[in-house]
């Protein structure tokens, strides 16, 4: 009898002790605001796949020139833009001479030449450019970083050229060797010849000559919950206290680091002031430690590119810029929103070590997505609207671009031409 009560007891104590768990983990402050889907709810800490370095290094556009003043453009995962790249990261750049910009007519380089012109929009270091191609750097050119790779050829002349531009804006490495033929150029270009020819304005950006297609999309959303973040993030979750702020916003710390959660936009700011210094910092090193921090805390919920690392007053910014969409129309970024804050990640490391950590707690469901086709404007009509906006300052990019909207529990992809004046400001256009 006294094993049967004490079998019992055992029992309630059990049972008593997965109620008061259930509390803990899915009633704290903030746990059921961060869920909007049942059905999308992830159970598990991470938010995406790990990614290697290399797959987050690629040009975000191609401009291939063909001579005569036309041109055409490549974007990523369409079939000649991965070709040629697939090709030139198999080729050797060699002996590289450094040359001020202003040794070249880059105009008539541009208008009369058959070339291919890489973008790399803020740039990339060259010793992670190392990883994607073949390039053998003297001392001088590895400390650089790359904003464009151009090779075209000369007519009369027996090799193809190649150009890497420091981001510094007034200095060119040239290659001296190159691992090319002018008959490979000349194939490479020539997949450019029966598309849509692009008008070159002010060697800046380039206005379609027809319409230009691309996916607009509609996806179930779901959110990551606090309590998946405060797992990836600290190192004992349950030790962390909550603190609401007046503007809504939550604020999860353990005395030496906090996670400050947007409810209203659904983004994460996770900041480390106390992490200690790991040494020596550089824009490659900074930029691969940055990856593996996203590797080991949360992953990666789509595909990014790597689009800036900065250099402040006291840190580094690096930044990764989500890409949308899929052959054969092509991947286009997502322009983050002050009303919407969503395809960005962005960290601030310390000489080495990452103090902050900002994301998105929102992510979609690609299987579900209904998709249609849509055309962005060309021709005369866009030069008049891109002609208005210089009023105000000059354009200098224009791009296909993703603007996200949130509809009840469903995420929207609108594309817009992305249009960056020369002070900066971002702009959009329908």
């Amino acid at each position: 009898m006294k094993e049967k009560v004490k079998s019992w007891i055992l029992a309630l104590l059990v049972f008593g002790s997965l109620v008061e768990s259930y509390y803990l983990i899915y009633r704290l402050p903030g746990s059921d605001s961060a869920v909007m889907s049942e059905n999308l709810y992830v159970k598990t800490d991470n938010m995406g796949p790990e990614e290697k370095v290399e797959n987050l290094l690629y040009p975000d556009k191609m401009i291939i020139h063909m001579g005569q003043s036309k041109h055409t453009l490549f974007y990523p995962n369409t079939t000649f833009y991965n070709l040629i790249l697939n090709r030139l990261k198999g080729r050797s750049f060699e002996s590289f001479q450094r040359r001020s910009v202003q040794d070249f007519d880059w105009n008539k380089i541009r208008n009369e030449n058959p070339g291919i012109e890489l973008s790399f929009g803020a740039g990339i270091p060259v010793t992670l450019l190392q990883r994607v191609m073949q390039l053998s750097p003297d001392s001088l050119f590895e400390g650089e970083s790359i904003d464009r790779i151009w090779i075209y050829n000369i007519k009369n002349d027996s090799k193809a050229h190649a150009v890497f531009f420091s981001t510094r804006g007034d200095i060119v490495y040239e290659a001296a060797k190159a691992d090319l033929t002018v008959q490979d150029v000349q194939q490479h270009v020539d997949f450019g010849s029966d598309l849509t020819n692009y008008k070159a304005v002010n060697g800046d950006y380039y206005v379609p000559a027809a319409k230009v297609s691309m996916v607009e999309v509609e996806m179930p959303l779901g959110m990551y919950t606090i309590q998946q973040m405060q797992s990836n993030l600290f190192f004992d979750a349950g030790s962390t206290r909550y603190i609401p702020e007046k503007d809504g916003s939550e604020i999860y710390t353990d005395s030496k680091r906090s996670l400050q959660v947007d409810q209203e936009q659904n983004w994460m700011s996770y900041s480390d002031p106390a992490a200690l210094p790991a040494g020596e910092s550089t824009p490659a090193k900074d930029a691969l430690e940055a990856v593996d921090f996203v590797n080991e805390h949360g992953g990666w919920n789509g595909t990014y590119r790597l689009a800036a690392t900065e250099e402040g007053r006291q840190e580094r910014k690096v930044s990764f810029q989500q890409f949308y969409g899929s052959s054969p129309y092509g991947s286009y970024p997502i322009i983050s929103q002050p009303q919407l804050q969503y395809g960005v990640i962005n960290l601030e490391l310390q000489q080495g070590t990452v103090s902050s950590y900002e994301r998105s707690l929102m992510f979609v469901d690609e299987s579900k997505a209904v998709k249609r086709i849509v055309d962005l404007s060309f021709g005369e009509r866009l030069e008049n609207q891109l002609a208005r906006l210089s009023q105000a300052s000059v354009v200098k990019e224009l791009t296909p671009a993703y603007v996200p909207e949130v509809q009840g529990e469903k995420l929207r992809l609108i594309p817009v031409w992305r249009v960056t004046l020369n002070d900066g400001t971002v702009l959009t256009l329908n």
